[in-house]
């Protein structure tokens, strides 16, 4: 019985180091180095190439590195059985609360808009707004979208929130379903997308989702680049319906140099930061559901497949 880590583009050692002082005895492979496939029951995957599993008869379990699920979920070559986890950790929760409050508040205070006079020498004054005056919407109620709506109500922001099914939240004013959608759009004057990605919510920020925001509101993307439509974005931004953007995450990782967000004044780019998997706080939970999976008993943190997450 061995574990398989599938991490292209990541260095595997640091997980590989950590399973193995978290579970002395346990054999792991790093994929693509030579191993039986027959051995592998478990797999620590982040962006496999399509349709690996398939070549593991013996595999039951892909575990995600981090929160999202949408990169083990896109391969159509999955095994059938195969059971798929999540991260669930206070750490990654905690970090995407700060990070989003950061957004919002350099929106709010208008600090990007200082870096590009410090540049160009200018000394133009932001009139910025207070919290206490800010309605921020967060599309996604899920553990992440929790957080968030917690963070941002604790520094005294007007926080509604969206979600595909009914949930409560404390301290938000809480929409669902598509019969909602508009009149909590209408609510978000700064928009936070924190849902998964699914069919259902690929390309959901899009120009008709735009239309329906107030005129002047700003967009936070910290979900998946493939919620967004970019054209649609730039245009809502040149015609003065949006007032920018903060974008941590994009279809194509890195940001091709040619990229136009790079150079537009209005959009704020970070390289998929708003939250970092620490492999010695998340191994323990992946350890557990090694140990669950020979036990044959439930796992933690399982994703619903007919929900895709």
């Amino acid at each position: 019985m061995s574990v398989l880590i599938v991490s292209p583009g990541r260095d595997p050692e640091e997980w590989k180091k950590a399973l193995e002082n978290q579970h002395p005895g346990m054999n792991v492979y790093v994929y693509p180095e030579d191993h039986d496939n027959e051995e592998v029951e478990f797999a620590l995957s982040w962006n496999h190439p399509r349709g690996l599993f398939k070549n593991y008869p013996n595999l039951k379990v892909i575990a995600s590195m981090g929160a999202g699920v949408d990169h083990i979920l896109s391969d159509s070559a999955l095994p059938e059985g195969v059971e798929i986890t999540k991260v669930v950790d206070d750490t990654l929760t905690e970090d995407m609360g700060d990070f989003v409050l950061s957004q919002v508040m350099n929106h709010i205070r208008g600090l990007h808009h200082y870096v590009k006079c410090q540049k160009e020498k200018e000394w133009d004054k932001f009139q910025y707004r207070r919290p206490q005056d800010t309605k921020v919407g967060i599309m996604g109620l899920g553990t992440l979208g929790n957080a968030v709506a917690d963070k941002l109500h604790k520094n005294f922001f007007k926080v509604y929130g969206w979600s595909r099914t009914e949930k409560s939240c404390d301290n938000v004013t809480s929409f669902h379903g598509k019969d909602q959608l508009e009149e909590f759009l209408e609510n978000s004057e700064i928009l936070v997308c924190l849902l998964p990605l699914t069919e259902d919510t690929e390309n959901i920020l899009n120009a008709d989702l735009f239309d329906m925001l107030p005129e002047g509101a700003y967009v936070i993307n910290v979900a998946r680049g493939e919620h967004l439509v970019e054209h649609d974005l730039m245009e809502m931004i040149d015609s003065g319906h949006l007032a920018g953007a903060s974008l941590d995450v994009f279809r194509e990782e890195p940001l091709p140099q040619e990229h136009p967000f790079w150079e537009h004044s209005k959009i704020n780019i970070t390289p998929h930061i708003a939250s970092l998997t620490k492999p010695e706080s998340v191994v323990p939970q992946i350890a557990e559901n090694y140990d669950r999976m020979k036990e044959e008993e439930p796992l933690k943190n399982k994703v619903e497949l007919d929900k895709g997450y």
